[in-house]
């Protein structure tokens, strides 16, 4: 077999091609450099056996008697005008991904292309002994035809080349073009492919992705701007709503500080006023919650202060004394009291006011109260590994202190105000009787209590310091020195 080989070296360059393409569709991308190596290991080989026949790619194969062997000398030369091409294209692919990134596979692709066209080009120039002269000007007359048959093509692939210049856009930025919104997952030489929030792919093409409008959610790249739109009443004074949203802004921690939210009056009109809160968020996948989040802040806070969401049926103004009865109705724990008991229970509530920056509760006091937020903004501050940290805020409807009623023990974390507090307070000795009548109240205050801890216990714990394993390598170091 070797003899064989040794004999027919053109065998063998054969051989080479196959082993090249074999390799390059079986070998895994995670092996791109060696890939690479191989291949330009194949292509010296294969050279080397080529000139070592005499078979130069720049001369027509000899052998012109015997035609078996001239057509295979003829193929082999062109292949290797086609190897050539393929190698230098990957070898320019692989700096340029090394450089640029995925942004210039466009640029990558546009250099293939004339590489290889310069290939088959010389090739028919020198191997086939064809007048260049000839060759380009029938390439040029069907470079016009093929042009006017691809106008819109061909404008695509132009329209690629200033986008990839311009980068208005970049693989995994968020983008709305036009007022399609999606994910970049790819861009290639004729399209912009996008992932939409629904998990459906756009295909867009490029000349119309130059023309168009396009609003690059990704940048900056540290903040990400949302909105939430609110109709109420015209005859509420706009004051009154704006302070409440601006306490269902605070109430979102998650929303940046800088810079930070605001509230605007929109428009108003005899149909209603629309108010609108603008922020930013730190990233892209926190914009859904955050606004639904704010949806609920905004309901909560406009509810305290006395104003509803715009409808097609106003609801009756309440008075000042239904209050606790409406934080009652409000409440998912209390809210499973028939209607005497609500009213009894409203009337053994007492307000209890408290300015910016007061405590309400502090860390490792016993409550003997419960407290219900009635308006404004409660931050929770709980120390952990020695640092305080803000680890939470609490709005209108939530309640402080069932730790002290139900297990007498002291609270983990510090409540404090963080704007000006209004807060309903049950002392213990009127909630006591009520837990031990009504199990269902007593469930749902041990179940709000365990969800509180399980988070405490979350925040606080110890994180497993992982030792390193030393090897050898190491120990030889650490001896030496």
């Amino acid at each position: 077999m070797l003899s064989l080989l040794a004999e027919h070296p053109l065998i063998c360059a054969l051989i080479l091609l196959v082993i090249d393409l074999v390799l390059w569709r079986f070998v895994g991308a995670s092996h791109h450099n060696w890939k690479i190596l191989v291949r330009l290991v194949i292509f010296a080989l294969y050279s080397l056996l080529l000139f070592n026949e005499g078979l130069s790619p720049m001369e027509p194969a000899p052998w012109v008697d015997n035609v078996p062997l001239n057509l295979a000398a003829t193929g082999l030369q062109i292949g290797w005008w086609l190897f050539a091409a393929r190698t230098l294209t990957v070898l320019i692919g692989a700096v340029m991904m090394q450089r640029v990134g995925h942004t210039g596979r466009l640029l990558q692709d546009l250099l293939g292309a004339v590489i290889f066209l310069v290939a088959v080009i010389a090739s028919m120039a020198y191997v086939l002994n064809l007048p260049v002269k000839g060759v380009l000007a029938t390439s040029g007359a069907l470079a016009i035809i093929v042009g006017l048959a691809l106008q819109s093509t061909l404008s695509d692939v132009f329209s690629g080349i200033v986008l990839n210049t311009t980068k208005p856009y970049q693989l995994d930025d968020w983008i709305a073009i036009d007022g399609t919104e999606g994910r970049v997952i790819d861009i290639d030489w004729r399209a912009t492919r996008l992932q939409t929030s629904q998990g459906s792919m756009i295909v867009i093409p490029n000349s119309l992705a130059a023309k168009a409008k396009i609003t690059n959610f990704s940048r900056p790249s540290d903040m990400f701007g949302l909105s939430v739109c609110l109709q109420v009443s015209p005859h509420v004074r706009p004051q009154t709503v704006i302070d409440a949203l601006e306490r269902a802004m605070q109430g979102c921690r998650t929303m940046l500080s800088s810079p930070g939210p605001k509230v605007a009056l929109k428009s108003s009109s005899a149909a209603g006023a629309e108010y609108e809160i603008s922020g930013f968020v730190a990233a892209m996948s926190e914009k859904r919650s955050v606004r639904n989040q704010l949806f609920d802040l905004a309901y909560r806070h406009l509810k305290a202060a006395g104003v509803e969401l715009l409808s097609n049926v106003e609801p009756n103004p309440q008075s000042d004394n239904s209050r606790p009865r409406a934080l009652l109705e409000s409440s998912p724990i209390f809210s499973t009291l028939r209607q005497e008991e609500k009213e009894t229970f409203s009337q053994n509530m007492n307000l209890q006011t408290f300015r910016a920056g007061e405590t309400i509760l502090a860390a490792g006091e016993v409550s003997h109260h419960l407290f219900i937020i009635e308006s404004g903004v409660v931050s929770v501050t709980l120390n952990v590994h020695g640092s305080l940290i803000e680890t939470g805020r609490m709005g209108p409807g939530e309640v402080i202190g069932e730790a002290g009623i139900l297990t007498d023990s002291s609270s983990k974390a510090e409540f404090s105000a963080k704007t000006f507090c209004s807060l309903y307070r049950i002392e213990e000795g009127y909630l006591k009787p009520c837990l031990d009548a009504r199990q269902d109240i007593n469930e749902a205050m041990k179940t709000l209590l365990d969800f509180r801890l399980h988070k405490v216990q979350a925040l606080t714990e110890e994180v497993p310091v992982v030792v390193r394993k030393k090897g050898f390598f190491q120990w030889l170091l650490k001896r030496a020195s």
